[in-house]
């Protein structure tokens, strides 16, 4: 049990999967990822890239612009949640056609 409350630790919550999904899209900019994620608040959305960050699913790029650019990437280790990324995306298309009977 303790290899699966660590996996759903880190991927925990209703934001984390929808975030890091939208970074593999190219969203890399705050204000990206949020317009990508509809209803997202800003502090709840800076408090998980932190929290990915620490759990090294992203990394934080600051460029040294007028004005400062940050960029959100993706890391190596992150992409080998995508298998389990899209199963559950399955079963919730699945569990959507069980809810609505079609």
């Amino acid at each position: 049990m303790l290899p699966l409350r660590d996996a759903l630790d880190v991927i925990s919550g209703k934001w984390k999967v929808l975030i890091l999904t939208s970074i593999m899209h190219d969203n890399r900019r705050f204000s990206e990822i949020q317009k990508s994620i509809p209803k997202i608040n800003p502090k709840v959305l800076a408090k998980e890239l932190k929290d990915m960050e620490e759990h090294q699913l992203i990394r934080r790029i600051v460029h040294d612009n007028q004005p400062v650019l940050i960029e959100y990437v993706a890391t190596e280790y992150s992409h080998s949640l995508k298998k389990a990324m899209m199963e559950l995306l399955n079963w919730g298309i699945n569990h959507r056609k069980q809810l609505l009977g079609k």
